[in-house]
């Protein structure tokens, strides 16, 4: 859904040049993650595209999240007899399995593990975790090997997700709660680097989001009060989503930040309960260390950092992934402490109802994971719980116009995308892409490319889709040019780009050269491309000697995609111009008419090769017929069958009802006229209807020889032979050596005395 096409690894990331590309080039990809993009990476070299295994892989890492997030409270909550209750530490045994528990299955948990793109959640917080386990090593025995393999822990976690970032702070918060105070020498020094690495993280990424990724701009400014009190509400948000998962959505709506009033309220609650949790401390400090955790983990999403997202929505559920362990974690330890000293009895219905509370969040999560179905279902979704969403109409739309069926409505979502936001650039560039495909459209499709281009005037796609429409119109093709190397200049490995110039270059005379370069540089970058490898075969086909790389790129094709029919009638065209290769070629315009009976140019192409061959003409009749089924207005069908037709016996009066179609869709035939003049005239009493027609050839073709000295022998049946002397005195002047004409003129020469 939404973005995991652009997380898993694209081809041109997927050799090791491209690996090394993921560490060393901070635009190869989507986000500068590193340590996750390589995880995709060996991913894709296992199983493709195959969305199965990334789903099993992040259910995984979920799991392991669970059963590290167990082994580090465990490790935390061990008893300890010096200690009192009341601090804490001595949560009874099995809460640690509780608290795992119940993140497994909570429904806010369901975004992070169900979308793909997320792995950087849960990924990350595997390292996390792993890292805080091995500290919590050192600190008890301070031996610097567990402190090496927890700061390298550290960084993969932030090589995956910044939001790790706040890891050495939520350490510090632990001890607290472990110690009753924090010792510099102890405590705070060993953590020093990592808050040097969190900080160093933290900077880059708050970089990349603005000047990268493009996080910055009217969306994105909020004045300081707005973002204190946004802070507020989001934190209210997140812990009201964690009591009560109910009515969860994946783009949440878009608050509109007030500056007084009940903004103020949240706020204020949540630094009252902040300052009431200080309160209770001397008695006990797990429910402030709980909630610290969880602020201090949400603090990057809080709203003092512009990341994208909040352009559409300032919340989304994947980003308390990490911070809700703070909350689960102190609720499992207060429900333990409290079961702990109830009565027996009292004690067994509070596990039924802890095993109640699991079950019924594990039912609430599996209801919202099937809204990750896939996009069309996660879109209207989403829609029918916030209808105002101009990015979740936009994205459902991109869906809807993949099916011809559909087009109408992915076009009335795209416009609703844009009465609910007028500046939306990526709305206005897909709808233009949209209105382009349909008949009469263009206009409006090129108007709103240009106001793409208004708004955000180096948006690379726009350029691209301007000029694919400006190339169907007669004369823009220069401006088309304009803007597919505009485009390329802002995106140089903009691959569609490369394809589409190529394409326009293909048709323009003396520009074969500049069309090859394009479609080669398309396949450097994606060398899957199998519409790039058929049109390069086409273009190498025409040159002199590349016939041979021609019929490779094709049978590239065809490697990728075995059912991808244009390459297969490609390469038969190309294969039965050879010596001996007809039986291939047959054999692959078949499998194009088994893949789409509706190729009419498949069934076309196999009778031409068909009628080719001693004793096939009835099978080349049967493949024009079909072809003409599925095409009536297919002239070239048309004539070809009227050919083979005239050969057999008895088959001429269809033959010439064929060539009258073909005259009748396009009168401008020289050929066609001629042919059927010669029919007609070998017919009794029709010799008029053949003078009409080769007079109609000449007067379209007026240098054709051979349809002279025929309308000659025709006006001498006749006897218009001074006409008949005219035309084989033309058919000599054009073909000098045509002895059949000269014979012919001196015997009227003869007759007529001369």
């Amino acid at each position: 859904v939404w973005d995991d096409q652009a997380h898993v690894t694209r081809p041109d990331l997927r050799s090791w040049a491209g690996l090394g590309r993921i560490w060393f080039e901070m635009r190869a990809t989507q986000q500068y993650y590193p340590v996750l993009h390589s995880a995709f990476w060996i991913e894709h070299r296992l199983w493709g595209d195959a969305t199965l295994g990334y789903h099993l892989v992040n259910v995984l890492w979920h799991v392991t999240s669970c059963c590290l997030l167990a082994l580090v409270l465990r490790r935390l909550w061990e008893p300890d007899q010096a200690a009192s209750p009341r601090t804490g530490r001595a949560i009874p045994a099995g809460a640690e399995w509780l608290a795992a528990l119940i993140f497994a299955v909570h429904p806010v948990c369901v975004e992070s593990v169900a979308w793909i793109a997320e792995q950087k959640n849960t990924l990350s917080l595997v390292f996390y975790l792993l890292a805080a386990l091995a500290y919590l090593g050192f600190e008890s025995g301070r031996k610097p090997r567990f402190y090496g393999l927890a700061s390298a822990f550290f960084l993969l976690a932030l090589g995956t997700k910044t939001v790790t970032a706040t890891l050495p702070a939520a350490i510090l918060v632990v001890l607290w709660w472990r110690n009753g105070t924090l010792s510099w020498r102890r405590d705070v020094r060993p953590l020093i680097p990592w808050f040097l690495m969190a900080l160093v993280a933290g900077l880059f990424t708050a970089w990349v989001e603005r000047k990268v990724i493009g996080a910055e701009g009217t969306g994105f400014d909020l004045i300081a009060t707005q973002r204190v009190l946004l802070a507020g509400r989001v934190v209210w948000f997140y812990l009201g989503k964690l009591v009560w998962p109910a009515d969860l959505m994946f783009i949440y709506p878009h608050w509109d930040i007030a500056t007084a009033g009940g903004w103020y309220g949240w706020l204020g609650g949540a630094l009252a309960v902040t300052a009431a949790l200080w309160l209770i401390r001397r008695w006990t400090r797990g429910p402030l260390a709980g909630w610290l955790f969880f602020v201090g983990s949400l603090f990057p999403a809080l709203g003092f950092f512009s990341v994208y997202p909040f352009i559409f929505s300032y919340v989304a559920d994947h980003f308390q992934y990490l911070a809700s362990l703070g909350i689960i974690a102190t609720v499992a330890a207060g429900i333990a402490l409290i079961l702990t000293g109830a009565s027996p009895r009292v004690r067994a219905v509070g596990q039924i109802l802890c095993g109640l509370l699991v079950a019924g969040l594990g039912l609430l999560a599996n209801r919202q994971s099937r809204v990750y179905a896939n996009g069309v279902t996660l879109y209207r979704a989403t829609l029918a719980r916030n209808p105002d969403c101009w990015m979740a109409h936009n994205n459902l739309a991109v869906i809807l116009a993949k099916s011809p069926a559909d087009e109408a409505e992915a076009v009335a979502h795209y416009q609703e995308a844009l009465r609910l936001k007028p500046d939306y650039a990526e709305a206005h560039n897909n709808l233009a892409a949209e209105l382009a495909k349909l008949p009469g459209r263009e206009s409006e499709a090129i108007e709103h490319c240009e106001q793409a281009l208004r708004i955000h005037p180096d948006y690379a796609e726009a350029h691209c889709n301007l000029a694919n429409v400006l190339a169907t119109q007669p004369g823009r093709e220069s401006d088309a040019l304009a803007h597919y190397e505009q485009a390329l200049r802002l995106k140089p490995d903009y691959v569609a780009a490369h394809y589409d110039l190529a394409n326009l270059l293909a048709r323009l005379p003396g520009r074969e050269v500049d069309a090859l370069a394009h479609y080669e540089q398309a396949l450097r970058l994606n060398p899957d491309f199998v519409e790039a490898h058929v049109n390069l075969g086409i273009e190498l086909a025409k040159l002199p000697g590349r016939l041979p790389e021609a019929l490779a790129h094709y049978e590239q094709a065809l490697r990728l995609n075995p059912d991808y029919a244009p390459a297969h009638i490609n390469l038969a065209n190309e294969l039965a111009t050879l010596p001996g290769r007809l039986p291939e070629a047959r054999a692959h315009y078949q499998q194009a008419f088994r893949i789409n009976p509706a190729l009419a140019d498949a069934q076309y192409n196999l009778a031409n090769e068909l009628a080719k061959l001693p004793g096939r003409e009835a099978d080349a009749v049967a493949h024009y017929e079909q072809a003409l089924r599925l095409n009536p207005d297919f002239v070239e069908a048309h004539v070809n069958l009227a050919n083979e037709l005239a050969k057999l016996p008895g088959r001429l009066p269809e033959a010439l009802a064929h060539y009258e179609q073909a005259l009748r869709i396009n009168p401008g035939l020289a050929d066609v006229h001629y042919n059927l003049a010669v029919q007609l005239s070998n017919l009794p009493g029709r010799e008029a209807e053949a003078i009409a027609h080769y007079q109609e050839a000449l007067r379209i073709k007026p240098d054709d020889a051979e349809a002279h000295r025929n309308l000659a022998t025709v006006y001498v049946r006749q006897g218009r032979l001074e006409e008949a002397r005219k035309h084989w005195e033309r058919a000599l002047e054009l073909n000098p050596n045509d002895e059949d004409a000269r014979r012919n003129l001196d015997i009227l020469k003869n007759l007529q005395g001369q």
